[in-house]
């Protein structure tokens, strides 16, 4: 299994599955006892493009894409109520859990990716 470094200290395993007959990554992306409740982070991918916010809500794991589809900021700059993220730039707001655009002026979904917690592992599965 490859091994590729995320951030300084920690090590990312790749491994290749096939769910709904599309090839996705099972990516290590943070601890979960490094999350609180009601918490986000963002973390960067290798290989990957964009950044992806890992949250946690009532004890679940939810992960988006971390720029806001209307304005391109950093929603971990944003505001965290519930399971909607408001875009620091103008307010608008995305649901974490579908990303759909839940207030104006968003209207573009934001991406999200499954989540899947191991132990104290939390992994996204990102695919094409």
């Amino acid at each position: 299994m490859p091994v590729f470094v995320l951030g300084a200290k920690r090590s990312l395993y790749l491994q290749k599955y096939m769910l709904e007959k599309a090839m996705v990554e099972k990516v290590f992306l943070c601890r979960d006892n490094e999350l609180r409740e009601s918490d986000m982070r963002q973390v960067a991918v290798a290989g990957l493009e964009t950044k992806l916010v890992v949250y946690k809500v009532k004890g679940k794991v939810y992960i988006t894409d971390a720029l806001c589809t209307h304005g391109k900021a950093v929603l971990t700059d944003g505001d965290l109520e519930g399971t909607t993220i408001y875009c620091p730039l103008h307010g608008g707001g995305f649901d974490i859990c579908t990303g759909k655009a839940a207030s104006p002026p968003c209207t573009v979904p934001l991406k999200t990716y499954p989540a899947v917690v191991e132990g104290n592992d939390i992994f996204g599965l990102l695919g094409e």
